[in-house]
């Protein structure tokens, strides 16, 4: 049993979670999170902790964050696009039951006053912003991290807010770029 509360979309999101782990989520129901809902995820932070597992797509990072600003301190939970791959959409409901696993034993906790760690300079140095490869560099910093595709800006305020450190970037840009080498 998981000791957190998982907060995910909708209900198919549930059925998949309890497929692969035993744990008890709040649904949001979608983008426009009700109040009563962030109440709920409000109580649950303070009696047994909140893993934030939305869809890795453009609404499931509008709701991460919302949920995020509202109810400080809570866990991240992310799942690769390819691992949550349906027939039209990704998301949650889509994942393997090792895939959930997966990115449950990957939670990153997010710091309340986070020290910037990593620059956006180091992230230019490093190939993330502005050039040809970026977005396939960050696509693969953010899986090989844990935390997810994201933009530029949103990346360097994940790398923040989940207290990635130089190490742990470093370590994961190495292995970045020894995929590259492989094509």
């Amino acid at each position: 049993m998981i000791k957190e509360v998982i907060v995910v979309e909708g209900k198919s999101d549930t059925v998949a979670i309890k497929r692969a782990v035993e744990a008890d989520t709040i649904e949001t129901g979608g983008s426009a999170i009700p109040e009563r809902v962030i109440d709920r995820i409000r109580r649950a932070q303070k009696t047994r902790g909140v893993i934030i597992f939305t869809d890795p797509d453009y609404q499931g990072e509008r709701i991460r964050k919302i949920i995020s600003q509202a109810v400080p301190g809570c866990k991240h939970a992310f799942i690769r696009k390819a691992d949550s791959q349906g027939k039209r959409n990704l998301g949650v409901e889509y994942a393997s039951p090792e895939a959930i696993r997966k990115a449950l034993a990957e939670v990153r906790t997010e710091a309340e006053a986070p020290k910037e760690q990593i620059t956006i300079e180091d992230m230019i140095d490093a190939g993330l912003i502005g050039g040809a490869q970026a977005k396939e560099r960050r696509i693969l910093l953010g899986e090989k991290l844990g935390i997810g595709y994201a933009n530029a800006k949103q990346l360097h305020k994940r790398l923040l807010m989940l207290q990635i450190t130089l190490e742990e970037f470093a370590e994961a840009l190495a292995w970045v770029e020894a995929q590259e080498e492989r094509k």
